[in-house]
């Protein structure tokens, strides 16, 4: 279940917060705790691989480990933006 406001999309939010992540203002923990807090219930199938292997990605990744989940970030939101 989804723990935000009726105002804003969860891929919308989602995005926010992997914006957030690129400008170094959370990190790998923080990121994948507030996108598994979100869910990707709301989000269309294409969105809800691409979150899904985002955080498998963030879950494997060492603390601080940014340089291939930049690439898994980029690509997320990609796909969120493009709503596949």
């Amino acid at each position: 279940m989804s723990t935000h406001s009726d105002s804003q999309r969860d891929d919308d939010q989602i995005v926010t917060l992997l914006s957030q992540w690129l400008m170094q203002n959370l990190g790998n923990d923080e990121l994948r705790k507030k996108v598994e807090e979100i869910g990707t219930y709301e989000l269309a199938p294409g969105q809800r691989d691409a979150v899904k292997e985002l955080l498998t990605s963030l879950g494997d990744a060492f603390p601080g480990e940014r340089g291939n989940l930049e690439v898994a970030v980029r690509e997320t939101i990609e796909a969120l933006a493009y709503g596949e």
